[in-house]
């Protein structure tokens, strides 16, 4: 099969109703990642920017086999999860900081997942959209056990209660899968500031409807803005192509808290 390229753009708001951006998100031509520092927690700022931050750090001799993509993620996620930890034992004001974190690992042909929390990946395939991750949430779990619907879950009032993200002493073990690609596909990855609030399938209108990422990334923030904008509002979208990649498309975007940004400015 012949390799196939990715086009990628991502941008964060600060929406309209928090003070500061606890989301941090990344893009580049071999890794896309949105992470979410957990609301009602002090510092999700700081531990949404350290998971980021710890995924692009090489990994230390030994720690993975060499040209296994799938160990090398799963690695670094530990390594974010470590670096929490270090962190908090090192200033007591951080032991309740925690983040969501989904990560696609990409390697010419698909993707390897890692994912914990309720920030989403969504794949749009054939104008279909499908939801790949699934949300480490309370009402999640209530939903697969039948005892909620998929309606019921969306207006729940403990929506975004977590079972599982990356925070000290929590349980820190991500859902790591693979996910092929395809030319045409289309995949978003964001924080609940956009699914929390933007019904699927608006969100896959605005995905059909956007003829490049970035204007698609554009599409799905104003829609979260104009949903009142009660959260941080993170996106980053890429296309799989079967053509050479652009040079011109490929500088990596760090995004949100792990840029240092705490502004509405957002970066597409």
């Amino acid at each position: 099969m012949a390799q196939l390229s990715l086009r990628y753009a991502a941008g964060t708001d600060i929406g309209r109703r928090r003070r500061r951006n606890e989301d941090s998100a990344l893009a580049g031509p071999s890794l896309l990642a949105v992470a979410d520092g957990m609301g009602g927690h002090p510092h999700g700022d700081v531990a949404s920017a350290a998971a980021v931050t710890a995924l692009t750090e090489p990994p230390a001799p030994g720690d993975t086999a060499p040209g296994d993509p799938a160990a090398a993620l799963a690695a670094a996620v530990s390594r974010a999860a470590a670096r929490l930890e270090e962190m908090a034992a090192a200033d007591p004001e951080l032991r309740e900081m925690g983040t969501t974190l989904t990560a696609l690992a990409w390697d010419g042909a698909g993707f390897d997942v890692a994912h914990i929390g309720d920030s989403r990946a969504y794949l749009l395939r054939g104008g279909d959209l499908f939801q790949i991750t699934r949300d480490h949430t309370m009402v999640q779990t209530l939903v697969d056990g039948g005892r909620l619907t998929p309606d019921q879950a969306a207006n729940h009032p403990h929506a975004s209660t977590l079972l599982r993200a990356l925070q000290p002493g929590g349980d820190q073990h991500p859902d790591l899968f693979r996910q092929d690609a395809a030319p045409g596909d289309r995949y978003l990855l964001c924080s609940d500031g956009l699914s929390g609030f933007v019904p699927a399938g608006a969100i896959r209108d605005a995905l059909t409807g956007a003829a490049r990422p970035e204007d698609a990334v554009a599409r799905l923030i104003a829609l979260a803005d104009a949903a009142g904008g009660p959260d941080n509002i993170t996106c980053v979208v890429a296309d799989v192509s079967g053509a050479a990649a652009d040079p011109a498309h490929q500088e990596p975007l760090l995004l949100g808290a792990a840029a240092g940004r705490g502004s509405r400015a957002r970066r597409t």
